[in-house]
């Protein structure tokens, strides 16, 4: 049984329960789903989405989880998927209508939503807008058609500069995905589509590797991809453009000018809490001595059945304490300023003397600087993060 808020007396080892939180709301659906995804989403095949019966159930689960943030406000909302387009903006202006019912909102609050171009855009992205989303995330991956293609999007590239002509108008702070390293794709091809997303002005740009993952189509017939050294010659690439540009690099795949990086995907890497609602949803709480993660059923029809009966969550773990400095880490360590000692120990309720072996050693091969008070990983050790992070897995 988890423990209630509350029901143990303070002692040196509890993770202080902090005050902040994030919402996140995860719609699943998408027109097609793309070969290379491994998220929780779903593809249409020509129907509808369920949109008042999903809206029910995801009112239905806001209500059963809203007690896990008594005396504490909301400062992000994220709508993720899937396409969250697909909603009518009408539908998910209810939703954060109720949010704002049921929760203490920051007046300030970041109301996110992911939106892919080619889905009711511009003009939804206009009335997304006015339904209260103020930050838009655009997934538009390339400008290039010949590489739409070949990762299976659904969008071409002069949808792609529609909306992002549209974003750049209606949204004062939004980010641009690109994906680098696809297939056939040249050092020359990832300079044109950083330039191409560049023209929009975006303020925050996020730049992902394509990488196969497990029980995906490009899993079972993998498509010819650049080894890895070009990979990282891409990557460097947009490192080095997007910073000249003044987008500064502030986690292993992020860049933002001054003021618009993502709050909520920062709370996410400082170890922060946040409800996750939604088919598929995880979420994470400090509560007293633990750390509790909760998912949600991932299966749309069985999650809108079981949430409307306040039955939402499929499952609910204490994760154990010594795995806390892992599970800090594996957040922590992708953001170039690193973290604070001070951080580390409120939010893990470990000593730093801990992880000090490991931190020796990641100092050695030249991936971290440590200076008793910052841990911060430098630029060949966000090259080589897996092999980072891997340092502080828990010893059996």
């Amino acid at each position: 049984m988890i423990p209630a808020f509350g029901a143990c007396a303070p002692c040196s080892h509890c993770v202080p329960q902090p005050t902040g939180l994030a919402l996140y709301v995860h719609i699943p659906w998408c027109v097609r789903k793309c070969p290379y995804c491994d998220f929780a989403s779903v593809a249409l095949h020509g129907t509808f989405v369920p949109q008042q019966r999903y809206l029910d159930a995801l009112r239905a689960d806001l209500d059963a989880t809203a007690s896990q943030a008594a005396g504490r406000t909301i400062s992000s909302i994220y709508v993720g998927g899937g396409t969250p387009n697909l909603l009518a903006p009408d539908a998910l202006g209810a939703l954060l209508e109720h949010a704002h019912t049921v929760l203490s909102v920051a007046q300030d609050c970041e109301i996110s939503m992911e939106a892919n171009p080619g889905v009711g855009v511009p003009q939804r992205l206009r009335d997304f807008r006015a339904a209260g989303v103020n930050r838009l995330s655009l997934g538009v991956q390339s400008f290039d058609d010949t590489l739409l293609a070949r990762i299976g999007r659904v969008h071409d590239a002069a949808q792609a500069r529609d909306a992002a002509a549209e974003a750049a108008r209606t949204f004062g702070t939004w980010n641009l995905d690109l994906m680098i390293a696809l297939p056939g794709q040249s050092l020359d091809g990832v300079r044109s589509d950083l330039h191409a997303a560049l023209e929009w002005g975006a303020p925050h740009m996020s730049v992902y590797t394509l990488t196969i993952e497990a029980h995906t189509p490009f899993a079972k017939n993998p498509p010819t991809l650049p080894d890895a050294d070009r990979a990282a010659d891409m990557h460097d690439l947009a490192i080095d453009l997007l910073g000249a540009q003044g987008l500064d690099r502030y986690e292993v795949s992020a860049f933002a000018r001054d003021g618009h990086a993502c709050q909520h995907n920062r709370n996410y890497w400082q170890f922060g809490d946040y409800l996750g609602i939604g088919a598929g949803a995880h979420g994470k709480r400090s509560q007293g001595h633990h750390v509790v993660r909760q998912t949600r059923l991932r299966n749309p029809e069985r999650y809108m059945e079981h949430a409307l009966q306040g039955r939402a969550v499929a499952q609910e773990r204490i994760v154990p304490a010594a795995d806390l400095p892992f599970e800090f880490l594996l957040n922590a360590l992708r953001l170039t300023q690193g973290f604070a000692v001070a951080s580390f120990e409120h939010c893990t309720g470990h000593s730093i003397r801990d992880i000090e072996p490991q931190l020796e050693t990641a100092v050695r091969q030249g991936w971290m600087v440590y200076d008793g008070t910052q841990a911060q990983p430098t630029r060949r050790g966000l090259d080589f993060l897996s092999d980072l992070q891997s340092l502080f897995l828990p010893t059996t």
